[in-house]
C-alpha cells in the first residue's frame, strides 16, 4: 500500500478559514488604525483654529466680557468667551494732577473653543488663559 501525499479537502477549508480570520483582524486593525489618524488630524486641525482664534483676542476683537460664536467652515463651531476675572487696580499713579486719572487694569479670562462632529460624537477642544487689559 502506497502512502498518501497532499492535503485532504478538509484541511484546506480549515486552513482557508483560518486564514479569512486572520486577514479580517488584520483589516480590522487597519481600519481602526486609520480612524484613528483622521480622528486625531481633526483635533490638530481644531488645535490650529482655536489657536489663530486666540492670538485675535486684544488685536481684532476687543478685550472686554463678551460671548462670541460662529461656524468656522468644514463643520468646526467656534465660541469665545471673555470674563473679568480680577478687580481692577491702578496702572500708575500720576505724580501731579496735570496727567489727569490713572489708567486701570483688569484680568481677563479668555476661553475658546473649537467643536464637532466625528463618526457621530461631539469633539471638543478648549483653551484657556489670563490677558491683562484696561478696563472698558
Amino acid at each position: 500500500m502506497g502512502s498518501e501525499r497532499g492535503f485532504t479537502l478538509l484541511e484546506l477549508m480549515v486552513a482557508f478559514v483560518i486564514a479569512g480570520l486572520a486577514l479580517g483582524v488584520l483589516v480590522h486593525g487597519a481600519s481602526g488604525g486609520l480612524r484613528s489618524v483622521a480622528v486625531a488630524n481633526r483635533y490638530q486641525e481644531a488645535l490650529a483654529r482655536a489657536q489663530s482664534r486666540l492670538a485675535t483676542v486684544g488685536h481684532g476683537l476687543p478685550l472686554a466680557p463678551s460671548h462670541e460664536s460662529g461656524e468656522d467652515g468644514f463643520g468646526f463651531l467656534w465660541t469665545i468667551d471673555i470674563t473679568l476675572a480680577a478687580a481692577a487696580v491702578p496702572l500708575r499713579q500720576p505724580a501731579d494732577a496735570t496727567h489727569g486719572s490713572a489708567g486701570r487694569l483688569a484680568l481677563y479670562s479668555v476661553q475658546v473653543g473649537e467643536s464637532w462632529i466625528a463618526d457621530g460624537r461631539p469633539r471638543h477642544v478648549r483653551l484657556q488663559t489670563e490677558r491683562v487689559g484696561a478696563l472698558p
